[in-house]
């Protein structure tokens, strides 16, 4: 029984939860806003509150601008966005230019930073320089390295902002002419700016010198300086925005411009019910303006997108040209190179394919093409001539005239598409997206279909936002369905949806800032809630692939495979090593929750056969597992652990259930009866009095059993109701700031993880009182990043991943509510 300690603890929880009344208004509502959200490679963020405060960007962190102004009466006011900064190279990385250094890797004698010093024994090398021959020109792979690079200035004084332009790992010291100007402990993964000293440069020969050391992971080093170019800010004005809203399938900004009120929305209408509309890569932005003051006022609206929305890096030439149809003017960008599906990566932003901005004829939108520092100022000054076509960071401006414009609301709207022409390589064969699979559609007809059909699909997205919000209320309360709302298109929008060379569905997962994996499958296990509930069709989407693979003979073992490899390349796992009682268990578990959800067992019986191995697997292995990864791997190895035996166990209640509705009746008790028999040796085992242990050999730890939720869902009735109150208690008596930890050897936690806990809590106080910290989480994180599901559960900061599909898994209150429903 829980101690009175304990209890006085939970009930001062609860108080606490309870005396905040009805949830009160935030000044943040996200810890970063979707904006344009259909799959790994088109999707666009704003990070801050107020959706003028920083430019946009993609969901790695990389600059997607999207810039938005408005003219009343010729006063023009920014809405959307910031203007990119400019840069000048002054000293060009590779990305821009080959460059080659002077380098040793043994401690060098004297003042090597010095600008005099010889270096006449040292080697050279052209950048970058790092361990992965497939990405560097010399190869570094001893702990330390020294490097030097001579350069020449003719004019340092007619620099205006001097910045060093640097991606390193790891740990590194700058010298500019001997003198230290950046020292970090750590790595950037990307090109970062830092400011320098322009009077540091000297007229005519400089050195820059550095020593990085490899403290951890990988190796690289590729630098240059750039000049920061003046900009004209200052003669706009900022919009003032008085709220914001985000629903299901849109987020909603209204802004006061002077005497105009705009409302400003973004709609990625991603409704599971029609995998027309889902795979349609088509956004909409609608602008809704009236008079504030009872006059009417001359209005037109600006949107300047950057061609970076198609580059992997800015540095990649662009080219693009506009054009209209019958119906629509188009504005169009991709990189020159087109490198369709040569490579995948985590930090990746796709650079094949084509960005667009459509307008109807109708609205009398003007479009133009300009270099990204000059567009701001061709919309102040009335000038929308095209400029520029080919080069770097682009702009396509559009110009969307409202007229005169009084106390009666004018709505006008644009679109953003982008064309992948193929979208994923499976098995070495590459896929074309789910809406061309024919190969026989254009992508100018998917945004005219669009613009035919927005008033149509507009209401049937606030329908749509309307109906999930009210179910995730009445399931969990305010806080809950907030959570639910954030979760929805930030899962989606982490797959993408291809035909199978074998026509089935595929509805591919990208492991977001978590190692890049396509298809992995305990991503898939955590994500499935939403899909279950909306479209179970979509889950086994993310199934059949895995079932290919192993029914192929490509992945021979006699457990399930973690991945199909690194997106957008799923041709055969990339991670390191199996995970056999995991994804075992998670294909079975999610067979069965696609036989619960759809009222039949058709789909197990296409993989029975794979289905049996795997649960002979997990008889055999899962009652007391060796030392292997679970899904939270970022934990390391553990033996005996407690909670992978429940997935276990959980698995094999779940082929026994599907038989069961396959008929088989023997099989059924075969295997039911091997599920019972392993619930109270787990019980004696992982019993520690108060709690149940994170391992069965250590009663002084513990974990979240999440894994149970399924024994609840599926109507299993497997481990006593004991079992449930027991942990619950305890769980509330562990509770930090932010949130549960996921066991007793760390602070940080996973969010979804939490919402499965708080699923099988007994009561409603409980449930909201497990959810509570992790709501506060979303709107309080210093992270500004699509929320991260793991995370310090003290500080709320995040301790890696961002934007991933596993927030589907809020979901697996209101999944449990509907078959409760059934």
């Amino acid at each position: 029984m829980i101690n009175s300690i304990n209890t006085l603890k939970f009930l001062g929880i609860l108080a606490g939860i309870f005396a905040l009344g009805p949830v009160r208004a935030q000044d943040r509502k996200a810890p970063s806003y979707p904006l344009i959200t259909h799959n790994p490679n088109f999707s666009i963020w704003s990070n801050t509150d107020e959706l003028n405060a920083s430019t946009t960007t993609h969901w790695t962190g990389a600059d997607h601008s999207l810039l938005g102004l408005i003219n009343v009466d010729g006063n023009i006011y920014r809405f959307l966005g910031k203007e990119e900064a400019s840069y000048k190279t002054v000293l060009a990385a590779s990305d821009e230019s080959p460059y080659t250094v002077k380098y040793t890797e043994t401690a060098p004698n004297g003042d090597w930073k010095a600008a005099d010093y010889a270096a006449s024994d040292w080697k050279s090398g052209s950048a970058p320089i790092g361990d992965d021959a497939k990405q560097v020109k010399t190869l570094w792979k001893s702990k330390e390295i020294w490097v030097r690079r001579v350069f020449s200035i003719a004019n340092p004084a007619g620099i205006n902002e001097l910045l060093l332009k640097m991606n390193h790992d790891d740990n590194i010291e700058v010298y500019l002419n001997g003198k230290k100007v950046y020292e970090k402990v750590g790595w950037t993964n990307t090109f970062q700016y830092f400011p320098l000293h322009k009077n540091d440069l000297n007229a005519g020969q400089n050195v820059i010198a550095i020593h990085l050391a490899n403290s951890a992971g990988g190796r690289y080093l590729d630098f240059g300086l750039a000049d920061k170019l003046k900009d004209n800010a200052a003669k706009i004005q900022v919009a003032k925005q008085k709220n914001v809203e985000i629903t299901a399938t849109q987020t909603i900004y209204d802004f006061t411009c002077g005497k105009i009120d705009l409302k400003l929305t973004f709609t990625s209408p991603l409704l599971m019910n029609d995998l027309g509309l889902l795979a349609r890569p088509v956004s909409y932005i609608s602008y809704n303006v009236q008079a504030n003051d009872k006059k009417t006022h001359s209005v037109k609206v600006f949107l300047s997108a950057s061609s970076n929305i198609a580059v992997y890096r800015p540095a990649q030439q662009v080219t693009a040209k506009k054009y209209s149809t019958a119906k629509l003017s188009i504005l169009k960008a991709g990189t020159a190179e087109q490198p369709i599906l040569q490579k995948g990566a985590d930090d990746m932003r796709i650079d094949w394919g084509y960005f667009y901005v459509a307008a109807p004829k109708s609205s009398g939108a003007i479009q133009f093409i300009s270099s990204g520092n000059t567009a701001a100022d061709a919309f102040r000054k009335g000038t929308s001539v095209s400029t520029a076509t080919t080069g770097r960071s682009l702009a396509l401006n559009t110009v969307v005239p409202f007229g005169t414009v009084g106390s009666t609301a004018v709505e006008r709207f644009v679109e953003l598409g982008y064309d992948e022409i193929y979208s994923i390589q499976y098995f070495k064969k590459d896929l074309r997206p789910w809406w061309n699979t024919s190969g026989k559609e254009t992508i100018e007809g998917q945004l005219t279909d669009a613009a035919n059909a927005y008033k149509e699909v507009m209401q049937k997205c606030r329908n749509f936002n309307e109906t999930v919000y009210a179910d995730a209320l009445q399931s969990g309360g305010k806080e809950y369905a907030h959570l639910c709302i954030l979760g929805y298109r930030q899962s989606i929008a982490a797959h993408t949806l291809v035909k199978s060379p074998q026509g089935e569905i595929l509805w591919l997962s990208k492991e977001n800032n978590s190692g890049g994996f396509i298809n992995t499958v305990d991503v898939t296990y955590p994500s499935a809630p939403l899909y279950l509930i909306y479209n179970p069709l979509l889950l086994q989407g993310m199934l059949n692939g895995i079932f290919y693979f192993s029914e192929s003979g490509k992945y021979p073992h006699p457990w399930a495979a973690h991945d199909l490899g690194t997106y957008p390349l799923a041709n055969g796992q990339t991670y390191g090593e199996p995970m056999p009682v995991e994804e075992s268990g998670n294909m079975i578990i999610l067979s069965a929750a696609i036989t619960k959800a759809q009222g039949n067992a058709k789909y197990a019986k296409l993989h029975w056969k794979t289905l049996t191995t795997w649960v002979d697997y997990l008889t055999k292995e899962g009652l007391d597992p060796k030392t292997q990864l679970c899904t939270d791997d970022f934990a390391g190895h553990l033996a005996r652990n407690a909670n992978l035996s429940v997935k276990a166990i959980v698995g094999i209640a779940c082929y026994a259930q599907m038989a069961e509705t396959l008929g088989d009746t023997e099989t059924a008790k075969k295997y039911r009866a091997i599920a019972e028999s392993m619930v109270p040796k787990w019980i004696e085992m992982a019993d520690a009095g108060d709690h149940y242990a994170l391992t069965f050999d250590n009663k002084n730890t513990w974990s979240q059993k999440y894994n149970l939720v399924w024994d609840k869902v599926l109507g299993l009735n497997l481990f006593p109701q004991k079992i449930y109150d027991t942990e619950t208690r305890y769980y509330l008596t562990k509770q930090n700031k932010y949130g549960i930890p996921l066991d007793s050897r760390k602070a940080y936690t996973k969010n979804d993880w939490i919402l499965w806990t708080a699923t099988f809590a007994p009561t409603q106080a409980q449930f909201e009182a497990l959810v509570h910290p992790v709501y506060k989480h979303a709107i309080e994180t210093e992270s500004r990043v699509p929320l991260n599901d793991f995370y310090d559960s003290n500080t709320g900061i995040r301790d890696n991943f961002k934007a991933r599909s596993v927030v589907g898994g809020f979901y697996m209150r209101m999944f449990a509510d509907k078959l409760k429903a059934k």
